[in-house]
């Protein structure tokens, strides 16, 4: 075992069990949790991260009744018909000698159903449907609901329960001035409205003996205005610690909050300094949360003494193995997650199954198994980008000898233009990561070659794969082989300086990280936790109610000026991610970037870009312009490889452009691999 992490793997005690190290895996909602059909899926996708060696795990929200949904028909126990299904998560974590509590999770206003409730009768942003207020009857319900889905819990085998009590959920809503309006006990001042959370406490507590391990979910930094204090966040904390919590979980702010928290561009374990503060409040042992992503955060959180354990949900979607690789000094082995949020929140935001942009096994483990293979072959790989690197590790794993090319001196593609863009550092450790995979399972890597049909049929390769990926399309504006126009991959890679007056054309992600690349002026918001604070105006201190101060500090002046045009009508960004596109939107705006939708474009020559913006004719008196106007697939090879007479196999953007992105590379792949 590692020495380097003696935190991290230390053991808790908690009377009654112990926990193996101090890794929780945080509650992360996948989809799976919905349907009784999926539910030997998410058996095994749990199994996986206990047999990683996760000391604890919670599951994604449950509803403790109707009136609790996220949606009409989403995940509940309420009654024992619903226990069969938690019986085979549970026994596939035991049988892997892992731990889980389930989460109880009750939407309250966020509920988006005819049946929601709430202390008060305010509607949820984004939201269809206006919350019942509860009366005091109501109220009681709710109680008894929360006291019996964990008995429910219980009984289905799992080891504990935690109560959602934060990121602007029910219980949330209680002891929030912003949506707890009452006037009778369970209003007004703060002993009352914490009446909720802690008479839900007291009966689970009383539900399930005290041989059970009762998480509590306690949002420490509210981040919206009519939140809650430092002061009154340690109160509550304190009477939670004596109403019998075992573990006290960090939240940190609503869904409706406009500051980021778990996205890329937010420092790695930025708001464990606020957990502290309850920390040092209580006797119960403390978990941290909060992009805390690779084991050296972890264990400096650990040794700060900021926490007593800390809590990973989307690393471990990443690498289920988290946990014993870093036990064992493998941490280069650690497939990172770089809090893309992609193909995880923004999937289920969109009702859709969570999976993992660099890992997308995770969820499909039943369908998407990289099992040792009984006829090896030798395979030849062309291009080592996101697709090609999931093809050929994958295939390597199965005991297939893999050969891989590309003409770049490195391996990313893509990927090496994103890790660029400030804010998108964390992409360098899925090529780090990938570097290390090449080495330990033997892939063959041949860089800085061009290679043709005769090269791949000269070796006698049984099988080619082609993932030679995209190139920047060049749209039909005259003007555009001037010399001042440059294609994205030219500004990203190129080394050459622009000017100060730019113009992008195009206003997809391209569009917008070229926007990011250009505008950023040495900003340290991504890795300085102090930095990022003043940037989106948050007190840690929660000195004020919420910990938002309403106005962030100036942001430093944008090292140009930029004009992000977009042919299209309509809000600029609109293709970007659900749960980061507002983050980039606003960063954008802070930076005075122009955004101008509904743009014909007219010519580029000496006086800049003439443009036509809503029939209105301008000239944007520009120094350099950027073509971001998408990708076309590089097919040469796969045109070249016509009636070889060897299978030949084309993915990611090689194969279409249409719908790429980074994680349907990945996918493809990875399903390639599972399946040669």
């Amino acid at each position: 075992m590692s020495q380097q992490y003696p935190h991290l793997t230390q053991p808790l005690d908690l009377g009654y069990t112990r926990l193996p190290n101090r890794v929780l895996m945080g509650a992360m909602y996948t989809g799976l949790e919905e349907r009784r059909r999926d539910y030997e899926s998410l058996a095994v996708y749990l199994a996986e991260r206990a047999r990683g060696g996760v000391g604890l795990m919670v599951t994604g929200g449950i509803a403790p009744n109707r009136a609790g949904w996220l949606a009409p028909f989403s995940a509940r126990l309420a009654s024992g018909f619903q226990v069969g299904r938690h019986r085979l998560v549970t026994r596939a974590v035991h049988d892997e000698g892992g731990r889980i509590c389930m989460q109880i999770l009750h939407a309250g206003r966020y509920g988006d159903h005819p049946l929601a409730v709430a202390p008060s009768a305010g509607r949820a942003p984004g939201n269809r449907f206006r919350p019942r207020r509860l009366g005091g009857t109501g109220v009681q319900r709710q109680i008894e609901a929360f006291a019996r889905c964990a008995s429910l819990a219980r009984e289905a085998g799992y080891d504990g329960v935690e109560i959602m009590g934060a990121e602007g959920y029910l219980i949330n809503q209680f002891l929030a001035p912003r949506t707890n309006h009452r006037r009778d006990r369970w209003g007004g001042p703060l002993g009352n409205r914490m009446r909720f959370p802690l008479e839900i406490l007291r009966r689970v507590r009383a539900a399930v003996g005290h041989d059970f391990i009762v998480i509590f979910r306690l949002s420490m930094l509210d981040l919206v205005a009519g939140g809650g204090t430092a002061e009154e966040v340690v109160t509550l904390a304190r009477a939670v610690d004596e109403a019998g919590a075992t573990l006290i979980s960090t939240g940190i702010g609503w869904h409706e909050a406009r500051v980021p928290t778990v996205q890329t561009g937010v420092p790695r374990a930025a708001f464990t300094g606020i957990t502290a503060r309850v920390r040092a409040a209580v006797r119960t042992p403390v978990v941290a949360a909060n992009r805390i992503n690779m084991p050296a955060e972890a264990e400096a959180v650990l040794e700060r003494g900021d926490a007593d354990l800390v809590s990973l949900a989307r690393p471990l979607l990443a690498d289920p193995d988290w946990v014993t690789k870093t036990a064992h000094g493998r941490t280069n082995e650690i497939n990172t997650c770089i809090a893309c949020n992609q193909d995880c929140l923004d999937r289920v935001f969109r009702r859709g199954y969570a999976t993992c942009l660099v890992n997308p096994r995770a969820c499909r483990e039943t369908e998407l198994n990289l099992v040792p293979t009984r006829f090896p072959r030798r395979v030849a790989v062309v291009g080592a980008g996101p697709a090609g690197l999931a093809c050929a590790t994958g295939l390597a794993e199965r005991g297939h000898e893999v050969s891989l090319f590309d003409a770049a001196e490195a391996i990313g593609g893509q990927f090496n233009m994103a890790r660029r863009i400030p804010g998108k550092e964390e992409f360098a450790e899925t090529l780090r990561y990938f570097r290390t995979r090449i080495g330990s399972i033997g892939v063959d890597l041949r860089l800085g070659r061009h290679v043709g049909p005769d090269d791949l049929l000269g070796e006698d390769f049984e099988e080619i794969v082609v993932a030679t990926g995209v190139t920047p399309r060049v749209p039909a504006i005259p003007g555009l082989d001037h010399p001042r126009v440059h294609s994205y991959a030219e500004a990203l890679l190129g080394g050459r300086e622009l000017g100060e007056r730019v113009a992008i054309i195009g206003a997809g992600r391209v569009g917008f990280d070229v926007a990011e690349f250009l505008t950023a002026a040495g900003s340290a918001a991504a890795t300085d936790p102090d930095a990022f604070f003043r940037e989106w105006g948050v007190d840690p201190a929660a000195g004020v109610p919420g910990g938002v101060e309403g106005v962030a500090s100036a942001p430093p002046s944008p090292a140009r000026e930029v004009y992000l045009l977009q042919r299209s009508p309509g809000k600029p960004g609109a293709s970007l991610g659900t749960t980061t596109g507002w983050v980039q939107r606003a960063r954008l705006r802070e930076r005075g970037v122009h955004m101008l939708a509904g743009v014909s474009y007219e010519r580029m020559d000496d006086d800049g870009l003439h443009v036509q913006v809503e029939d209105q004719p301008r000239t944007l008196a520009v120094d350099d312009v950027v073509v971001c106007a998408g990708q076309e697939p590089v097919q040469e090879l796969v045109s070249a490889l016509a009636g070889c007479g060897r299978p030949v196999h084309v993915i990611g953007g090689s194969r279409t452009v249409e719908g790429l992105d980074a994680g349907r590379a990945f996918e493809e792949g990875t399903r390639l691999a599972a399946t040669l």
